[in-house]
């Protein structure tokens, strides 16, 4: 048997199945593209999550269109962030032209236009239906992540968050963040707290404060409060087919620690609220986090101690996770070791720091008797992808080079009137339209001190008045002291007095009074 025909042999020994799955295309070796060679996933090896690396402009993008169109088909809801709100085009019809044509033909997969539903979402309420979750949501790990803060300010945030809680303090928004703050550094808290927390100092306070009211002066504050988004809503389907929920933040991509931490903050609401599916033929989501560096840059322990445990656990909910960066080594090893898909685009190796994270990426691959995994990963064209995935039972497949079948709905945004109408007609904008502010940690404590001043005015009242009455007898007594009755008694008095002192007779010794012998 010709190297040739044991490659596709491997290849179809690994890849293909009577069960549902996502097609992703055909093998290539030495330069062939061969039909037979079809590269697939078992849908339901979704949930072990996966990994979409690669260069800028080598097809990442498309690769996950690919993956969302056909999760879709199949019936599973999609998640997925558009950094740059050119994905929207998923929700209408692609177009043929002579590229497609040629990969189709060579795929031997007809190119069929379709489109696929779709809900857009927006951490700014701008570009789609508002997101929000309310600050006790977030938590304080996370909202260190977002603020930047250090070990010595995250303990503080830690200490408003249990002060909350054991108080019952609903924290909603950044509104109730600051006054808990306020309330426990300079207010009336700041001695309560003392034995039980411990002490904040002022200029703590003041740092996050300030990191608290320069994200509000970036207009984004909004993502804080109610009404919460309820991720029920991203579980959906419509005429069978799962709706692929699309969070736009092109408004808000220099902001890059805040909506990564918010997607987390999904992520982690999604393990806490969806009940053990078990194993299931299909996931009932698949989460796709987009520029997943961003998420680990400069990430404290707690914060990556809590990402590795929903990847390791989420998926037990019936959820699969796929992170999509440049290069491997932008995820922590402890999470890429849970990452059992691997799509990876070409790989540049221009400088010796390429060098050096082509080597480490070529470790993370099963060897090859067909490739040499580092000449093939720096020679992929655009649209191929060197694949290794998890078959049915959770082995790792043979490593296919793989030219990917292209996009069915539109490469890039749809226009700005389609994406208008699309917002405005949606129930789920309409849902999350208007803010609610409930009755929360800010208005309990401004009318415990506003009851708090009441009551220290009364005290001063009626000290006032106590003082007033005491002045009035004064006033009374030194009145009647000053009537002539008064005045010549007192002489009297005075007079016996002195008299007695200094041996002066007066008229009762005459008699032979008291002191008359």
């Amino acid at each position: 048997m010709s190297k040739r025909d044991q490659f596709i042999a491997a290849i179809q020994k690994s890849y293909q199945t009577d069960k549902p799955t996502i097609h992703l295309g055909s093998a290539i070796l030495d330069g062939e593209i061969l039909t037979e060679a079809k590269v697939n996933l078992p849908l339901r090896m979704m949930n072990r999550h996966g990994l979409v690396a690669g260069a800028t402009g080598s097809g990442k993008t498309r690769t996950l269109q690919v993956l969302a169109e056909q999760l879709s088909a199949a019936g599973v809801a999609v998640f997925m962030s558009d950094i740059k709100g050119d994905l929207s085009g998923i929700a209408k019809p692609g177009t043929s032209n002579g590229a497609i044509e040629e990969r189709s033909a060579i795929l031997g997969t007809p190119f069929e236009a379709r489109g696929f539903p779709v809900e857009l979402y927006s951490l700014s309420g701008e570009k789609g239906a508002q997101m929000r979750a309310t600050i006790l949501e977030f938590g304080p790990i996370l909202l260190s992540k977002i603020f930047e803060l250090n070990d010595t300010q995250s303990g503080v945030l830690a200490i408003l968050f249990k002060y909350a809680d054991d108080k019952k303090l609903p924290m909603v928004d950044l509104n109730d963040l600051k006054k808990v703050l306020s309330y426990l550094s300079e207010g009336p808290g700041a001695a309560e707290i003392k034995s039980d927390y411990g002490s904040i100092s002022s200029s703590t306070a003041g740092t996050i404060l300030r990191k608290i009211v320069a994200l509000e002066q970036q207009g984004v504050g909004t993502i804080f409060g109610e009404k919460s988004f309820d991720i029920s809503d991203l579980i959906n389907k419509v005429d069978g087919q799962g709706v692929i929920s699309l969070l736009n933040i092109s408004d808000v991509q220099d902001k890059p620690a805040l909506f990564s931490t918010f997607m987390l903050s999904l992520l982690a609401e999604i393990y806490q609220t969806l009940p053990e599916a078990g194993d299931l033929d299909k996931p009932k989501l698949v989460f796709f986090l987009d520029e997943a560096h961003l998420l680990f840059k400069d990430a404290p322990k707690a914060f990556l101690d809590q990402i590795e445990q929903v990847v390791r656990l989420i998926r037990s909910k019936g959820v699969g996770i796929f992170f999509c960066t440049q290069m491997a080594q932008d995820i922590p090893v402890s999470v890429l070791a849970q990452l059992g898909n691997r799509v990876q685009h070409v790989l540049r190796a221009f400088t010796p720091q390429d060098a050096d994270a082509l080597k480490q990426t070529v470790k993370t691959y099963p060897r090859s008797d067909y490739y040499s995994i580092d000449q093939i990963l720096t020679t992929l064209g655009i649209g191929q992808a060197l694949i290794t995935v998890l078959n049915e039972k959770g082995i790792p497949t043979e490593v296919a080079a793989t030219h990917l079948l292209p996009p069915t709905s539109i490469m890039g945004p749809m226009t700005q009137s389609d994406y208008e109408n699309q917002v405005r007609q949606s129930d789920v904008y309409l849902k999350y339209k208007d803010p609610i502010d409930p009755e929360s940690a800010y208005e309990i404590l401004t009318k415990r001190l506003e009851e708090q001043t009441r009551q220290e005015a009364e005290i001063k009242e009626e000290a006032a008045a106590a003082k007033g009455n005491g002045k009035q007898e004064k006033g009374m007594f030194e009145e009647a002291l000053a009537s002539p009755l008064a005045k010549q008694i007192g002489r009297e008095v005075v007079r016996g007095v002195f008299g007695m002192l200094f041996g002066k007779s007066t008229s009762r010794t005459k008699k032979g009074g008291l002191f008359g012998f």
